[in-house]
């Protein structure tokens, strides 16, 4: 019995969506007119949810084509959970190789930090490490401290663009600089006091983050920082994160991680 609810479920998720289907029961309710109205009402929501999941991406291309390109996502990238803020995870993905997108080659990072901004937004409640706590700490104690990042915090680096500048901008709903300097770009995403927020961030700090997000100690996630720029000013880099909440707890590791 429940196999057999189970595939009249999929397929009747499957035939919402367009696609043709073997199951008796289904085609009989697709030959309804109802079925249609709720076809309809079931895909509009799905664009609607994209509209509000991925604003930055609408400002920037008007709500015309923004629909237009939801509504070809949704048809091969249906809703896998009721819970919409969810929706469109690989949108960005999905812009990346959109043919009518192609003009606009900073359009899927856009879409990544409104990704990013929804992630930060739904993460669980998480502790916020005390910057007096770090600070206190001793030159030993800080190397094999393990900054854990908030659950809530989302980095991410952009080689080949500002596409940070354009999307905040644009999430602001403000103007993108004339003079933009098209450059690489990182951003941080926190959500430290309940309200999800936004600030650049080089690459060295996201390099940093990586480093702790596996679990290295303060000594290996340093080395990769400087690996990455020899000339970054680590303590400021460390201050900034524990201002913008991305860490949740400072542990301590058993020893000092080889170098």
């Amino acid at each position: 019995m429940t196999g057999t609810l189970t595939q009249f479920q999929d397929a009747f998720v499957n035939a919402l969506f367009g696609d043709t289907t073997n199951d008796e029961r289904v085609a009989r309710l697709i030959d309804q007119t109802g079925f249609t109205v709720y076809r309809n009402t079931v895909f509009k929501g799905s664009v609607d949810a994209l509209q509000a999941n991925f604003p930055a991406v609408k400002r920037l291309v008007g709500e015309q084509w923004f629909r237009t390109a939801a509504a070809a996502y949704v048809r091969t990238s249906p809703p896998a959970d009721a819970r919409l803020v969810y929706y469109g995870a690989d949108f960005p993905a999905f812009l990346a190789v959109l043919e009518t997108a192609r003009e606009l080659p900073y359009l899927a990072d856009v879409a990544r930090l409104d990704r990013l901004w929804v992630e930060a937004h739904v993460a669980p409640e998480d502790a916020l490490a005390d910057a007096a706590t770090v600070a206190a700490l001793s030159a030993e104690q800080l190397e094999r401290a393990v900054l854990r990042p908030h659950a809530a915090a989302r980095w991410i680096w952009f080689e080949s663009m500002p596409a940070y500048t354009i999307w905040r901008a644009n999430r602001d709903e403000s103007e993108v600089p004339e003079d933009l300097v098209w450059q690489a770009e990182g951003a941080l995403v926190t959500r430290p006091h309940g309200e999800v927020i936004w600030r650049p961030l080089s690459a060295a700090g996201c390099v940093f983050l990586d480093a702790c997000a596996e679990g290295q100690p303060f000594e290996s996630a340093a080395q990769r920082a400087f690996e990455r720029d020899a000339d970054v000013d680590l303590g400021a880099i460390l201050g900034d994160l524990l201002l913008a909440g991305a860490f949740a707890d400072v542990m301590q590791s058993p020893g000092i991680a080889d170098r």
